[in-house]
């Protein structure tokens, strides 16, 4: 998804001899995207780890079959964490490491504050659009279409920590996002309802108010109003730690740093646990403070494996994935749902639609079908990495 992943360039510069030059693009299928050279250089550990990420959401999001899942590729029914309920905060965090490298890069080039307020916007508006356009996908009925969504939560969340970077220094984004934090606790802790179920909760009742036909689910959205101003503080922990990656420290401290303080948040955020449930569709205070801390971890290991000691082979298709994770993301999504519009006859004269019919005929004989569902998840995202491939061979990037 994902835009700077989004849209955001993300040159090194200054950096030991050791780390590539990361450029992160915003990318979208758009009719508004241009094609342009990829830089010879990037920092392949965020490109890796934002390909991780690209490769486990198109994995979760296309089973063979929703009514055999394995369990960690299903998002928790209320409170609890998955590894799929990773997946979200990772890309916010990735995109704020780019912001903080991008305005770098392009303040280097010696682009003003109104220069980098118009770039905000425009990937702003193009992003949440394109998330309209995914969520209307292909009826596209306005009176009931939902207005929330993946795109449509990144964009606000990347024009938020992008004004609060642009605006404020370290200081002031780390004070910002632990008001996020605490204040979005102190709000949902104190208001009235008891929250042990999606429709009780104060997010929900300001979802209702405020886009009643147009949410997810009757009542509530998984990413609502609400729960979105946490989501920003998710964002500002990877601009801060872009901060720390672009910073003259030895390479060893900055691993170390990230490492560090990895730890201490999931830690932190399994005791928060106690008090404050882990809820992903709440966007919890102890969600924000656990899962910002496995992604602190999760770049301090790719950083070190990649940039650092110079193990890159087994990072290539990831890599690659995360050149252009919005070709991959965006015609995913497209072509799974128009898969299940095509309809497929079978010998009997009934029909069935085109997803199905592959899954029956193909995987279905193959493994029991929990196995026979994660094997056409698999071929699925096998599927795209050629259509990434295809791009990274030519050296392109489509951006916003």
């Amino acid at each position: 998804m994902e835009l700077e992943l989004l849209g955001v360039d993300r040159d090194v510069r200054g950096a030991r001899a050791a780390v590539d030059a990361p450029v992160v693009a915003a990318q979208t299928a758009a009719s508004a995207a241009v094609v342009t050279r990829v830089p010879a250089q990037r920092l392949r550990s965020l490109d890796a780890f934002r390909g991780l990420t690209i490769v486990a959401m198109i994995l979760v999001n296309n089973p063979g079959t929703w009514s055999d899942v394995y369990a960690p590729m299903r998002h928790a029914a209320w409170n609890g964490c998955t590894p799929t309920d990773l997946i979200f905060p990772f890309f916010l965090f990735i995109i704020g490491v780019a912001i903080a490298f991008s305005f770098d890069q392009r303040r280097g080039r010696g682009a003003g504050r109104a220069d980098l307020l118009a770039s905000i916007a425009r990937r702003t508006v193009l992003i949440f659009a394109l998330g309209i356009f995914l969520n209307g996908f292909p009826l596209f009925d306005w009176s009931v279409l939902r207005i929330p969504g993946v795109l449509q939560r990144v964009a606000l969340c990347y024009c938020a920590a992008s004004l609060v970077a642009l605006a404020l220094g370290v200081h002031g984004q780390c004070v910002s996002a632990l008001l996020l934090v605490v204040g979005y606790w102190a709000v949902t802790a104190l208001a009235p309802g008891d929250g042990l179920t999606p429709e009780t909760t104060l997010a929900a009742r300001v979802d209702d108010a405020l886009l009643h036909a147009h949410l997810l689910h009757d009542g509530w959205d998984p990413e609502g109003v609400l729960s979105s101003f946490p989501a920003v503080a998710t964002t500002l922990v990877g601009v801060l730690a872009g901060h720390w990656l672009r910073s003259s420290r030895d390479a060893a401290e900055r691993v170390a740093g990230l490492a560090l303080v990895g730890g201490t948040l999931t830690m932190l955020g399994v005791l928060i646990n106690r008090w404050c449930p882990i809820n992903k569709s709440l966007w919890s205070a102890a969600y924000v403070v656990f899962t910002a801390g496995v992604a602190l971890s999760g770049l301090a290991l790719c950083y070190w494996l990649i940039d650092v000691r110079g193990y890159r082979r087994w990072a290539t298709p990831f890599v690659i994935y995360g050149m252009n994770p919005i070709v991959a993301y965006v015609l995913s999504t497209l072509v799974a749902k128009e898969m299940l519009l095509w309809r497929v006859a079978r010998a009997d004269g009934s029909t069935l639609d085109l997803q199905r019919y592959l899954f029956e005929t193909i995987f279905l004989p193959l493994a029991r079908p929990t196995n026979a569902s994660l094997l056409y998840a698999v071929a699925y995202v096998l599927v795209w990495l050629g259509v990434a491939v295809l791009l990274y061979r030519n050296r392109v990037l489509i951006k916003i």
